[in-house]
């Protein structure tokens, strides 16, 4: 039998490209070693690879539950929709023209061995692949609403949509993603925009408390709302080249798809109204926003709370001997683990060398690697390794490893690795606020503006009262953006008052977010 002789040394394996050397690249790098997704033969789609699939269920697992705990029940509706549905809406048509991808026929033959379209399988009526779902799921709607009793309706949908991006990148924009949205129906504007807030409320709660990314709540610019909605609802969160991710959205629709798809409803009055409705969705651009708010030089770092291994332990012998009492023990602290509602893994693979699997797990983001080898199991300890650490003011890289190591005695090693998950997860939220106060500044002139997102850029915070126009220059002279009017509770005591827009001079009761932007 190879004792783990056969797979080269871990210094020898490829790195990642530092983050401060090419960021684009150093980003790839991180989803290849990560073992996260590849792109697919299909220009612009991504295959998810178990390891990305499985932070999805956890993200999925997560959401649903805070789904379900408000009201919502699932349901699926169908990946095509008839040309005509999506017209049927001006605006939502108009706002999504671009990004569509047609079928306009059902069927290929053979003709001289090659296959070909079959011109005589056009459809009556071309098909397009949903960008998204309001206009067949309204459709439907109209079905199952006739009072004011069939109301709240609460209906979210798991699907993939098409989106045909002209600039793809992993997990960020890809032709085809996987997403949530919700659809609901309302008998009241006070009710669809208490529900438009809620649903906000629930991306921010899962944003900071699973996924430990900060974010900021407001809405977007009318030049920036979702095609077809009075009003738009975001989360940003700012990741670690100071760039903005819009992470999630909750639309308030109004009453404009219900009158597009003649959605009305008796009310308690016995007269008829058009219902009014909300939308809302998060998708797999959520792992881009873990992979750019947490990862490290190294690799994938991922919150405890979306791993899908909390812990690996890696038994190490150099003899039959030891590799029988190495892997013994290294399943018995494995069991222990599992009953405290752990998720663990087992690496006794005995042709790759410790140092590799380290390296390996490292990169996938594991947050906690147990060592159990013949030392351990002589002293009755465990040597307890972090994958990160947080960096303290005048640290050296030598100080760092240290802290990454502990060799606890077995029983207190095994009582302590769900309290040091939970620091952990603490920690990397903790990490991020200071890093986006760091890179946030309150900016009143043009000046200071350009000279700002000329260096390391991040959040500013600009009063502002332009118009799409006034928008479009801000991104054509610096590249940047209104990621949102934010809610009252989120400006910072010195952002508070009124001033003069920093493009037009002309007044200004608040200021906004503005920065570069995924």
């Amino acid at each position: 039998m190879a004792l783990q002789t056969k797979q080269a040394p871990a210094e020898n394996a490829a790195r990642v490209t530092p983050r401060a050397e090419d960021y684009s690249q150093w980003y790839l790098d991180v989803i290849k070693r990560g073992d996260l997704a590849e792109h697919s033969p299909v220009r612009g789609c991504m295959v998810i690879k178990p390891h990305g699939y499985a932070i999805w269920e956890k993200m999925q697992r997560e959401l649903d539950d805070r789904f379900k705990a408000t009201g919502h029940v699932n349901a699926y509706f169908p990946l095509f929709i008839p040309l005509s549905y999506l017209a049927k809406e001006e605006k939502h048509a108009a706002g999504f023209a671009k990004e569509c991808a047609v079928v306009t026929h059902h069927r290929l033959k053979s003709v001289d061995g090659e296959v070909v379209v079959d011109p005589e399988s056009k459809l009556e009526e071309p098909l397009i692949i949903r960008p998204t779902s309001e206009t067949i799921i309204w459709a439907q709607y109209k079905n199952w609403i006739q009072s004011y009793r069939d109301l709240p309706l609460l209906i979210n949908q798991w699907a993939n949509v098409c989106r045909w991006e002209l600039r793809p990148r992993l997990f960020l924009r890809t032709a085809e993603f996987l997403w949530q949205e919700g659809h609901t129906a309302h008998a009241s504007e006070e009710e669809a925009l208490e529900e438009t807030h809620r649903m906000l409320d629930v991306y921010a709660d899962f944003a900071e408390n699973v996924a430990a990314v900060p974010v900021l709540r407001g809405r977007k610019t009318p030049g920036e709302r979702f095609a077809g909605a009075l009003d738009t609802l975001c989360i940003e969160g700012m990741m670690q080249d100071g760039r903005a991710l819009q992470m999630g959205t909750s639309h308030y629709l109004g009453q404009n798809f219900a009158k597009s798809s003649d959605v009305q409803f008796l009310n308690r009055e016995g007269a008829l109204e058009y219902v009014y409705a909300t939308s809302w969705g998060v998708s797999t651009r959520l792992i881009g926003a873990l992979i750019m708010t947490h990862s490290d030089d190294t690799g994938l770092v991922l919150p405890p709370k979306l791993a899908p291994i909390h812990v690996v332990i890696v038994p190490i012998f150099r003899s039959p001997e030891e590799q029988a009492r190495t892997c013994e023990e290294a399943a018995k602290v494995a069991a222990e683990l599992s009953g405290q509602g752990l998720a663990v893994k087992v690496d006794d693979r005995d042709w790759i060398m410790p140092g590799a699997k380290f390296y390996e797990w490292e990169t996938k983001g594991v947050p906690v690697r147990i060592e159990v080898g013949p030392k351990d199991l002589e002293k009755g300890s465990l040597c307890v390794a972090r994958r990160f650490v947080i960096e303290q003011e005048g640290e050296t890289e030598k100080d760092l490893r240290k802290r990454k190591k502990s060799f606890p005695p077995r029983a207190e090693a095994i009582k302590s690795i769900k309290p040091l998950l939970e620091a952990m997860q603490a920690e990397l939220l903790e990490r991020a606020r200071l890093f986006r106060e760091k890179r946030t500044r309150v900016i009143d002139t043009l000046e200071d503006f350009e000279q700002f997102f000329a260096g390391e850029g991040g959040f500013a915070w600009v009063h502002w009262a332009g118009d799409a126009e006034h928008e479009d220059e801000m991104a054509t002279r610096f590249e940047t953006s209104v990621r949102c009017l934010p809610f009252e509770d989120q400006l910072p005591e010195a952002a508070r008052g009124e001033g003069q827009c920093i493009l037009t001079c002309k007044p200004s009761a608040q200021r906004v977010v503005m920065a570069k932007a995924y």
